[in-house]
């Protein structure tokens, strides 16, 4: 599946309030729960402890939010295309939610709305709702609203 690719800022002005669509399913492997446990030093049992999280309140292993939240820049881009600007940036979150927790080995994908666009010195800042979700899930696993800033 390639990403919708959306021409410029004036098409993407119309496309405000719009499902952009989604990204395709990865899955979450413990490795990458123990890399992002080294990397930010959450070692908590739930994330890095199997014996002891199978008998946990999950059932198993669950990924740290953060890390979740962490694919956005990943799977953003399988979602769309934006082409007219010379380069963008991650300016950060206005909110974050974590409703669901995601267990080690599920399969997550990342769907994109497009919440606003404004204009600003030299481009355009877009925040989009993220919705994380595991495949057959019944709730999301993170909702966030996501701004970049994008510059011709």
């Amino acid at each position: 599946m390639s990403p919708r690719t959306i021409n410029g800022a004036d098409e993407l002005k119309g496309l405000v309030g719009e499902h952009l669509g989604y990204s395709p399913y990865v899955e979450i492997t413990q490795d990458q729960v123990n890399l992002f446990a080294d990397a930010t030093g959450d070692h908590q049992w739930i994330h890095v402890d199997v014996e002891k999280a199978n008998a946990g309140p999950f059932g198993g292993p669950i990924a740290h939010g953060y890390l979740t939240l962490s694919l956005g820049p990943v799977l953003y881009p399988q979602v769309v295309s934006i082409t007219g600007f010379s380069m963008g940036v991650n300016y950060g979150c206005n909110k974050v939610r974590f409703p669901a927790p995601v267990m080690v080995g599920a399969k997550l994908r990342l769907g994109v709305k497009l919440l606003e666009v404004t204009d600003i010195p030299g481009g355009v800042q877009t925040a989009l709702e993220f919705t994380f979700e595991s495949e057959g899930g019944s709730k999301p696993n993170c909702v966030a609203e996501v701004i970049y800033r994008s510059y011709q």
